[in-house]
């Protein structure tokens, strides 16, 4: 039995291809592994809070030292700390907006990366703590930059490898919904190959 944990970032309830095509995907899981549990979070329905001052002096100050003040502060961070590092597998539904992720994935993503929790820094250099995790993204996107002339302008995919890379997660697959704002026939394609791209990825 996994756990999977499946993480939504679209400000879109309707139209949204990563939505679409991640739920999909997790309902053909659901489906092939009845017995996994799975850990849903949609962080446009309910998004977690940006950094503070007070938030980061809290990361950083030792458990036993923490104000009644400051240990509210890290609840919400020990708990998305606590659903990555139970998890098996996880699913990301992540839109392109302005070149690179949303807003809402960056917050998860500042709360999750903490130091002495999903890595730390050795002689050596840092090492990441999260391992052992295999990771879906589903991602979409109005042009196409996995190949082609824009393809210097996807922050995206480059950003999402490297911070989970640092954290320890380097098993990463992504699936791609491009050229969504080229007409219906091109988001029917990019639909379409997308299917077909995570057809056999969930194990049977």
């Amino acid at each position: 039995m996994a756990n999977v944990l499946y993480i939504n970032t679209s400000v879109r309830n309707n139209g949204s291809l990563s939505r679409q095509l991640s739920g999909e995907f997790i309902a053909k899981w659901k489906a092939a592994q009845p017995a996994d549990s799975i850990v849903e979070r949609d962080l446009a329905a309910a998004p977690v809070p940006h950094l503070s001052e007070a938030m980061m002096g809290a990361f950083f100050t030792p458990a036993e030292q923490r104000s009644p003040q400051a240990a509210e502060l890290v609840k919400v961070s020990d708990l998305l700390v606590d659903e990555l590092l139970a998890a098996d597998v996880v699913v990301i539904a992540a839109p392109m907006y302005n070149f690179s992720v949303s807003s809402t994935l960056k917050a998860w993503i500042d709360h999750v990366a903490r130091v002495g929790r999903t890595f730390q820094y050795t002689a050596n250099g840092p090492v990441g703590l999260a391992t052992g995790k295999k990771v879906y993204i589903f991602t979409a996107s109005g042009g196409v930059y996995s190949e082609g002339p824009a393809a210097a302008y996807d922050f995206l995919t480059t950003y999402l490898r490297t911070v989970l890379g640092f954290i320890g997660i380097s098993d990463i697959t992504f699936i791609r919904a491009e050229g969504a704002a080229m007409g219906e026939a091109a988001v029917a394609d990019t639909v379409a190959k997308s299917r077909l791209a995570f057809a056999d990825l969930v194990p049977a």
